[in-house]
């Protein structure tokens, strides 16, 4: 069993940054693929980012290759999403989620808001 929190959302310009964390509980954190998501208002949630267990590979959407970077940190049981050069279709709840085969297990979100 494994439980994500979310933290690191908020408003921001576009043309800014900013880095959400995804904190894990449970000892098999390292062994899960780490994925990020998002649902803005009114669309299905989409894919935005994954990495695996191990870290060596990572595999994004389109639309936000070369601004986002995702990172985990597999001793403190936390993967993040550093986001740069914020659009205003960026503006989400984003969502982190664990699995190996499916993604299993889901936080609660954060919401990421960009606006002049």
């Amino acid at each position: 069993q494994v439980q994500l929190v979310e933290s690191g959302g908020g408003l921001v310009q576009p043309g800014g940054s900013l880095r959400l964390s995804c904190a894990a509980s449970g000892r098999a954190f390292s062994t899960y693929t780490m994925g990020w998501f998002r649902q803005a208002p009114g669309k299905e949630r989409e894919f935005v980012v994954a990495i695996t267990w191990s870290g060596h590979s990572t595999h994004y959407a389109d639309s936000v290759k070369g601004r986002f970077t995702i990172s985990r940190d597999n001793a403190a049981n936390t993967v993040y999403l550093q986001m740069n050069s914020l659009k205003p279709e960026d503006t989400a709840v984003y969502y982190c989620a664990a699995g190996k085969s499916t993604y299993d297990y889901w936080g609660q979100g954060t919401q990421v808001t960009v606006s002049p």
